[in-house]
């Protein structure tokens, strides 16, 4: 028996679609690691082709068809052959893919030596049209704010901030390397597990380094300026004000 294929009739109002396809996904992930080499972890994934004008639509099933050619986990470096195989198996002039993914880096407290797993979230975007990738970070940090160490007699307020560097590059960026910049910014980075000599030694690191919002967004795009291969980027902080009901912002934008 022959079933109507609906999503190639031709469709009349001249209309093409920028993306069409699947969002949402949960597979798992093959990240590159710069010292043990790979991570497992679980991506949630949106795929999009770009729909011509004289199609009523796409095929959806033909996506996750093209997953499961990576059933045993989509590699971050393998992007580009699933953008090859979405545009062919779909005959589509552009396709674009999405994978976000927590990654975990093994972090000691900085006095007891404390070991527990740190999570940041990361995306990667790709681009069958461009030369290039882009990849962005998530990364939890303590800010001590300037003016309230300064005014008070004892004691400054801080909060619990969120760093969020993406870059735009040409060759591999270590995720590490961008968690590593966006902490380094900040009065202190923070941990997932510390015990008392820890929590006095972070207290006292950050009071020592008190940063505004602006002056953490332009520390990370100092150092990520002087990155190799960056072909651009963007760095923002948000500060969850623990003194006042809002959160402050700042962010940079350079193209390289």
């Amino acid at each position: 028996m022959s079933l109507a294929d609906i999503q190639s009739q031709p469709d009349n109002r001249n209309m093409p679609i920028d993306q069409v396809g699947v969002k949402g996904i949960k597979y798992p992930v093959i990240v590159l690691e710069r010292e043990k080499g790979k991570q497992h972890t679980v991506g949630n994934i949106n795929m999009f082709v770009e729909l011509p004008h004289n199609f009523r639509g796409t095929h959806m099933s033909r996506f996750i068809e093209i997953l499961n050619l990576h059933m045993n986990g989509i590699s971050t470096a393998g992007i580009k052959k699933i953008l090859s195989d979405m545009k062919e198996k779909l005959d589509a002039e552009k396709a674009y893919f999405e994978i976000e993914f927590p990654f975990f880096i093994r972090k000691a407290a900085p006095v007891s030596g404390s070991t527990g797993k740190m999570e940041y979230m990361c995306k990667i975007f790709g681009d069958s049209s461009a030369d290039y990738y882009m990849v962005e970070v998530r990364v939890p940090v303590l800010s001590l704010c300037p003016c309230s160490k300064e005014i008070s007699s004892y004691g400054a307020h801080n909060q619990r901030s969120i760093i969020t560097i993406k870059i735009k590059a040409s060759e591999i960026i270590w995720i590490e390397d961008i968690i590593l910049i966006a902490e380094s910014s900040a009065s202190s980075d923070i941990y997932s597990i510390l015990k008392r000599e820890d929590e006095k030694f972070i207290t006292e690191k950050s009071y020592d380094n008190p940063m505004f919002v602006e002056d953490m967004v332009r520390s990370a795009a100092e150092k990520l300026s002087a990155m190799e291969h960056i072909l651009g980027f963007s760095v923002e902080s948000e500060n969850m004000e623990s003194i006042h009901n809002h959160s402050a912002y700042a962010s940079i934008s350079r193209n390289m």
